[in-house]
């Protein structure tokens, strides 16, 4: 039986030491924490990983935590995010959980309820993606898709429809960009999980079939396959509300 990695979480802190204590105690209870030390080097670890949980200290230099929270909400509306901060001004408060905060700390905190507040997160998170990797049958605007029998259904508005046969590997990849809609499939993620690996190679293939699939998506103005660069593809479906 395959090994279960270790959950992944970014820690962008600031406070050197604070950072090396919180990394090492997370890592103590099972995690994989990469720790940066800004939030410019923040996001650039974000874009490169692939994390279930972010923790991110709000007062920081070259980009604060709110800055850097808004930039990865442009594009992932799904990982959650702790801020940590010194303030406990309702202002604040308010500010962090507008952006898309999933809790906040007021420092200084106990360790333990860190820990404990990161396993409810992610209990909760991973309840509502094993929710979805259950579903059989996918709406895209138009379409209707149905894993199982790998068959992608189209109706347009004046009732012509329209059925694709896809192949093992483009049901796969539809599948998993349904499982991300409105949100970024990390590359990688694709290319472990359909290919076995991620290679100069493999990618190339993966992008022929992102090509087929926008293909047999353009039959709907409203879906668009787009790449996110440095990071993977982005399957919009403006039939609901996006945030662009």
């Amino acid at each position: 039986m395959e090994e279960k990695k270790p959950t992944k979480i970014l820690l962008v802190e600031d406070d050197q030491n604070f950072g090396d204590v919180l990394k090492s105690y997370l890592e103590m209870h099972g995690y994989d924490v990469d720790l940066a030390k800004d939030g410019d080097e923040g996001l650039i670890k974000f874009n490169k990983g692939e994390f279930k949980l972010c923790i991110f200290d709000v007062m920081m230099p070259k980009k604060d935590g709110f800055t850097l929270a808004k930039e990865i909400r442009e594009n992932n509306k799904e990982v959650p995010i702790i801020f940590l901060t010194a303030k406990s001004l309702k202002e604040d408060v308010l500010e962090g959980f507008k952006i898309g905060a999933d809790d906040y700390i007021t420092k200084p905190f106990n360790s333990e309820e860190l820990l404990l507040r990161v396993q409810a997160i992610l209990r909760r998170s991973g309840s509502k993606k094993e929710e979805q990797e259950d579903i059989k049958e996918f709406h895209l605007g138009s379409f209707v898709f149905n894993y199982p029998l790998r068959i992608l259904s189209y109706t347009g508005p004046d009732g012509d429809k329209h059925k694709e046969n896809l192949s093992p590997k483009e049901a796969h990849l539809l599948r998993m960009f349904c499982i991300h809609k409105n949100d970024v499939l990390p590359r990688s993620k694709a290319l472990t999980k359909i290919w076995g690996e991620d290679n100069y190679f493999t990618a190339r293939s993966m992008d022929v079939f992102v090509t087929k699939l926008r293909k047999y998506l353009s039959l709907d103005e409203k879906l668009e396959i787009v790449n996110i660069h440095g990071n993977g593809f982005r399957l919009i479906d403006r039939t609901v509300e996006v945030i662009e």
